[in-house]
């Protein structure tokens, strides 16, 4: 598909805790798209967006928003509610996507495998754990591994977890508990109708964490991931599947973990991302360079499918 230069309100920044991440991708994909031709205008997301948009009536409008409002539902209502096209997952999607319990309740059914758990009142893990240690407690719906705490018996929280302990008990008044998966992380990005590669991720120190995601060199990307033949390609279509059967659209990542102890039984899709980071770190962009498209090209290929 080939499509005339258009004007691209590139939508970033807002106010969730992702709002620097936001910021530099949505720098990077303007920068990307004025390369191309295309007229832009800039957006940092502010209560006034409506208005904003309104103002510039842009041909699309290039998503580049990570966290609430921008991932859940809640933009993408209000741009339909405009007539305006933009790229990525739609509203019903990103309010599952979103949520991890309601991601899992879509995908399980559909044979995806997907580590066990419940939601749990932070109030009730002073009292005890509501899973066998080790375990994992999580917020329902933060991206970027924001909130996320590892509850080992040889950790520092205490057993129970104690009241003065900063973890995310101390900010969401829910959290998933999940059974820790030991192993590899992976991750696949998938754009359109493909599964681009898998890349595993060893962070230079405890795990794949908000920091490690983001600052460079905390973690080492081998991109492709040296596994298995079939282990990548149980990935690729596992995270292929999951886009479809969510309707994402434009692109998605989904990130696994990988037990190799157990062979194919032990690979485990965490989550899937509707909005994937696309700064210099972030690993959609990483996975296109390696099957041969340049971040610009990655960048039009998700205009060209909000069209």
């Amino acid at each position: 598909m080939s499509i005339p230069p258009l004007h691209v309100a590139v939508l970033m920044g807002g106010w969730s805790s992702e709002r620097e991440v936001s910021l530099t991708s949505g720098k990077g994909v303007a920068d990307a798209l004025e390369s191309l031709g295309h007229k832009v205008t800039r957006i940092d997301m502010g209560r006034d967006v409506a208005a904003r948009l309104a103002e510039a009536a842009p041909d699309v409008v290039f998503n580049a928003l990570h966290g609430c409002p921008g991932e859940d539902g809640t933009v993408q209502g209000m741009l339909d509610l405009m007539g305006l096209k933009y790229t990525h997952s739609g509203l019903a999607t990103s309010v599952i996507a979103i949520d991890k319990q309601l991601t899992k309740n879509e995908l399980i059914p559909h044979g995806i495998r997907m580590p066990g758990g419940m939601i749990v009142a932070s109030e009730s893990l002073y009292a005890r754990d509501p899973l066998p240690r080790p375990y994992v407690l999580k917020p329902v719906n933060e991206g970027s591994s924001v909130g996320v705490a590892i509850v080992t018996d040889n950790g520092n929280y205490g057993n129970p977890i104690g009241r003065d302990v900063e973890g995310p008990w101390k900010h969401f008044d829910t959290l998933l508990a999940e059974p820790f998966i030991k192993g590899r992380e992976l991750t696949v990005a998938v754009l359109g109708d493909r599964a681009l590669a898998v890349t595993e991720l060893q962070p230079k120190s405890g795990f794949y964490d908000y920091d490690s995601k983001y600052t460079d060199g905390l973690t080492l990307h081998i991109c492709p991931a040296q596994i298995p033949a079939e282990i990548a390609s149980s990935a690729m279509a596992m995270a292929l599947k999951a886009h479809h059967v969510l309707g994402c659209r434009g692109t998605s990542r989904s990130d696994f973990r990988w037990d190799e102890e157990l062979g194919e039984a032990g690979l485990y899709l965490l989550e899937v991302n509707t909005q994937p980071g696309m700064t210099p770190l972030s690993l959609v962009p990483e996975q296109a360079k390696h099957v041969g498209m340049s971040y610009p090209q990655l960048v039009q290929r998700i205009v060209e499918e909000a069209l």
